[in-house]
């Protein structure tokens, strides 16, 4: 365990671990060196892969399997949690699937039941979640929840498609129930992170020339799963007990920038020399 320790003491619930590449899993892996103990989450049909087994083992952790689009699912899950962990200081929410998206049907086209089942699975799931946090009563006054997020929810990225409409609402809702949950000093926020190749992120069409793209533009470069693990561990600790209701862009400065000089040397070898001024 680091010598910060910056989560002694605390427990938590984090939803969306996959493989050991999903940011859920390496913020698992980040909360556990800092002294947390948590439940681990996600939906039945992920167990069939089996790989979550591997992470409760590392970090001692027990797996309540739960859709996190069935209200019914979340109510025993809170139960369950909160019999082995009493109340939970932390959430981590980092559920997201385009159906489309994962279909290639182009945006113009959407297939409406997929969209509605991309927006419940990737955004709608975050208030369903915080809802039975609630209604369980166990959810600690002073507690943390963080959403992972992209930026596609304030730009289009064209192959992100009807992902940017989700993570959109997502960060809506973080909002929203930022200003009901600070009546309880309960902080939420958003993560934009960097396109981070993940199983979910290498299954968008173009991933590839997005990560690039943010490779390039960020004067940074892209943050790593590991850099967006740790920066969430702040997130839940104390040391930031008064932000809340944020989109925070973890992104190596990829959102304040129009162009780097890189992307201008690759315009001019693709496109030809700049003319003589």
């Amino acid at each position: 365990m680091p010598a910060q320790g910056l989560l002694e003491g605390k427990k938590g619930i984090i939803f969306g671990a996959l493989n050991e590449e999903s940011l859920a899993w390496k913020i698992a892996e980040a909360a556990h060196d800092h002294g947390a103990s948590f439940v681990l989450s996600n939906a039945p049909v992920a167990r069939r892969l089996g790989a979550l087994d591997g992470l409760a083992e590392k970090t001692d952790s027990p797996i309540i399997w739960a859709d996190a689009t069935d209200d019914e699912d979340l109510a025993k899950l809170f139960e369950e949690a909160g019999e082995h962990l009493g109340e939970v200081d932390f959430i981590v929410h980092g559920i997201g699937m385009g159906v489309n998206v994962r279909k290639n049907v182009p945006y113009e086209e959407l297939n409406y039941d997929w969209y509605k089942k991309s927006l419940d699975i990737s955004a709608i799931s975050l208030h369903r979640v915080v809802h039975h946090a609630l209604e369980s009563g166990y959810m600690a006054d002073g507690g943390s929840i963080v959403a992972l997020s992209y930026i596609g929810a304030q730009r289009v990225f064209s192959k992100y498609s009807e992902m940017g409409d989700a993570k959109a609402l997502l960060e809506s809702i973080v909002r929203s129930w930022g200003y009901r949950l600070g009546k309880r000093g309960i902080r939420i926020n958003a993560i934009s992170q960097s396109p981070t190749r993940t199983t979910a992120g290498k299954g968008i069409t173009g991933f590839d020339a997005m990560f690039e793209f943010g490779e390039k533009l960020s004067p940074l470069g892209n943050a790593s799963a590991e850099s967006c693990a740790d920066y969430t561990v702040t997130l839940l600790s104390d040391m930031t007990r008064m932000v809340t209701m944020q989109t925070l862009y973890h992104d190596g400065g990829f959102s304040s920038m129009g162009i780097s000089d890189e992307l201008v040397f690759d315009l001019v070898e693709a496109y030809g020399e700049e003319e003589d001024q």
